[in-house]
């Protein structure tokens, strides 16, 4: 297969690059998080799956651009940039925020005329699920967005540690939680795309019943995988979880085949 001519671009990082990949796996990061979040997962599905990691303005390398503190508004601008990655099957992995924006662009890439191979959506409840009885993160103050950090797990500990390296990261953080909490689901045409929910099995943010309602948003086809651990098992539990999008992605490509 020929290798992927497509400049590069702010937005997406591919650290190992999979010329001969059968297919490629987007992966959209969770609120406060970054690309880097994905490289173990990139090198736990090998040179398979041409992995490909949303950067997100506003961090890391591109800590000196606005944020984007809505997910239509994540959606709408990775839509151009992800188009040209399209030129071979394309899932699409998306955790906590990242789901939602993943489903989003999921739709737009269809309206496209582009229907990705599968979308993955990791922690988060169905876009239709909405929960009234928390407090917005986005609208705490320094302390207690620091303390929602620690309690999710999520954060390298090494911000906590470096009060200046916390002090850059936490505007991108309140946008991140922002879009996420403010973002509304709006009726409409369900995906084709298959949806695979997953969810960790003591996860405060998600139930199984918030996350078996993603069958509510395609025609696809749906399916629900648990995983032992909190809101981040990607992390605690990433041979289990690379073992079963590498499963899910070979399954599709097979069939596609026949």
């Amino acid at each position: 297969m020929a290798p992927n001519t497509v400049e590069s671009s702010p937005w997406i990082r591919r650290y190992n690059p999979g010329a001969n990949a059968g297919a490629r796996l987007l992966c959209l990061p969770h609120a406060g998080g970054s690309a880097s979040f994905y490289l173990p997962l990139s090198r736990a599905l090998g040179p398979e799956v041409d992995v490909l990691a949303v950067q997100y303005p506003g961090r890391q390398d591109r800590r000196h651009e606005p944020c984007v503190d809505s997910i239509t508004g994540l959606a709408d601008a990775l839509v151009e940039e992800v188009l040209p990655w399209a030129d071979r099957p394309l899932a699409i992995f998306g955790h906590s925020m990242g789901a939602m924006i993943a489903f989003e662009l999921a739709l737009r890439l269809e309206r496209r005329g582009t229907r990705p191979l599968v979308l993955f959506a990791s922690g988060r409840r169905a876009p239709s699920r909405r929960r009234e009885d928390t407090a917005p993160v986005h609208l705490l103050d320094e302390k207690g967005l620091i303390a929602e950090l620690r309690r999710l797990s999520g954060t390298d500990a090494r911000v906590f540690e470096d009060e200046e390296l916390l002090r850059m990261a936490l505007p991108a953080i309140r946008g991140d939680y922002r879009a996420a909490e403010t973002y509304r689901y709006v009726p409409g045409p369900r995906l084709a795309t298959p949806v695979h929910a997953h969810v960790g099995t003591e996860d405060p943010r998600v139930t199984l019943d918030e996350a078996r309602a993603w069958a509510d948003h395609t025609d696809g086809g749906f399916a629900l995988h648990t995983h032992p651990g909190g809101h981040f098992y990607p992390t605690e539990q990433l041979p289990r979880v690379a073992d079963a999008v590498s499963r899910e992605i070979s399954g599709l490509l097979l069939q596609k085949s026949l």
